[in-house]
């Protein structure tokens, strides 16, 4: 048996007749950057989110949305933004190129979110933003934080390029991933939850005026065409995204709702096979709706060896990822060594993606987890 990490083809066959509706539309209207389709998913992504009318605005990537959002939020050379050193390098690498200082807070080790406790407390002068990541799926526990930063003169950027549709119910209140700080960055990169047939991205804000400078920033900061208030970026979301990722946002609920199950599975298999002293399983923070992006588990030794035995039976798994920000070679001008983020760290050695999509198999998971028994019984 051959299981891939994610097989699109799967889903695809659900939405194949609307996608080439959508396509045919297009290209009939030749129609096919910002426009019509553009407008109307950003309409249904404010509907979705729970966003006033105008909070969202599509863009090229999730890179180009940590950019933007960035930029509108006055992020200047020499800020510093405090965030995460384990996650993908797009969140410190936007940072990094408008010439701010990225300072890293490190995670906590069952959610592999950013701890709270330690991004206030690395706070300073010059702290400009805090840069929060949901990471592989699941919401970090930001709610209280927003308003400590505020108070500090900090705005609050989450980078929910992995979670689109998470939620988090504290307090009485449901809150959603990327609209609970003063801006959300969105990637819809084919593998994500919410994919697109290439690049894209979203930005979103329930501040009016600024949503309103980010529809500039994102064409060169062109209010009216050839008159440019700022230098912005080219950044816009085309048509033929907007139309599919529309169609594919009708069926997001029910696409978590499965990877959810998934993940139920995968943990009773664990117990099952009595591999639970060999591996952690993700861990849901109570309230969290979790829609597992990425379903990672800790391996507590040998997680190499375990990636190489399964790849060569056939079953894809992969490292998500394995060297913390602080210490890749391009940011060694920060000054950060070895020791000083060790529960990233420490992940970098023992995190392993499994496989989890929607159509994946009950068979899939109990072949890939009775090879994991394999491995550590023998």
């Amino acid at each position: 048996m051959t299981v891939p990490i994610l097989d699109l083809t799967r889903s695809f066959g659900e939405i194949r007749a609307d996608v080439f509706a959508a396509m045919e539309r297009i290209f009939d209207a030749q129609s096919f950057i910002l426009g019509k389709e553009v407008k109307t998913f950003e309409e249904h992504c404010d509907s979705y989110l729970e966003l006033p009318e105008g909070s969202s605005v599509g863009c090229a990537s999730g890179t180009d949305a940590l950019l933007l959002a960035l930029m509108a939020c006055d992020i200047h050379e020499g800020d510093e933004v405090i965030t995460t050193p384990f996650t993908f390098f797009a969140t410190s690498g936007t940072i990094a190129r408008l010439g701010a200082v990225p300072v890293f807070a490190d995670v906590d080790p069952s959610t592999y979110n950013i701890k709270i406790d330690d991004a206030l407390s690395k706070v300073t002068s010059k702290t400009r933003a805090f840069l929060p990541v949901h990471l592989f799926g699941q919401m970090a526990p930001i709610e209280g934080a927003v308003k400590e930063f505020h108070e500090r003169g900090v705005l609050t950027i989450e980078d929910t390029a992995q979670a689109f549709g998470a939620t988090r119910l504290a307090d009485g209140e449901l809150m959603r991933a990327g609209a609970v700080g003063d801006v959300g960055c969105y990637s819809f990169f084919p593998t994500k939850n919410l994919g697109g047939c290439g690049d894209g991205g979203l930005v979103v804000t329930r501040n009016s005026e600024r949503a309103e400078r980010l529809r500039r920033l994102r064409v060169h900061g062109s209010g009216t065409t050839y008159y440019h208030d700022e230098i912005g970026i080219n950044s816009r979301l085309d048509a033929l995204q907007a139309a599919i990722l529309d169609i594919k946002l009708k069926r997001l609920e029910t696409w978590n709702e499965e990877r959810r199950k998934i993940a139920d599975y995968y943990r009773l298999l664990f117990k099952t096979n009595g591999i639970n002293e060999f591996i952690t399983a993700p861990v849901e923070l109570d309230g969290n709706y979790h829609i597992y992006h990425q379903y990672v588990v800790r391996v507590k030794s040998k997680r190499d060896e375990l990636m190489e035995f399964l790849n060569a039976e056939g079953f894809a798994v992969r490292v998500y990822y394995p060297l913390p920000l602080h210490l890749q070679p391009c940011f060694s001008y920060l000054g950060y060594k070895k020791g000083d983020f060790p529960v990233s760290e420490q992940l970098a050695d023992e995190v392993l993606a499994l496989p989890v999509f929607p159509g994946l198999k009950e068979s899939e998971q109990e072949a890939l987890v009775s090879k994991m028994k394999e491995f550590f019984r023998k």
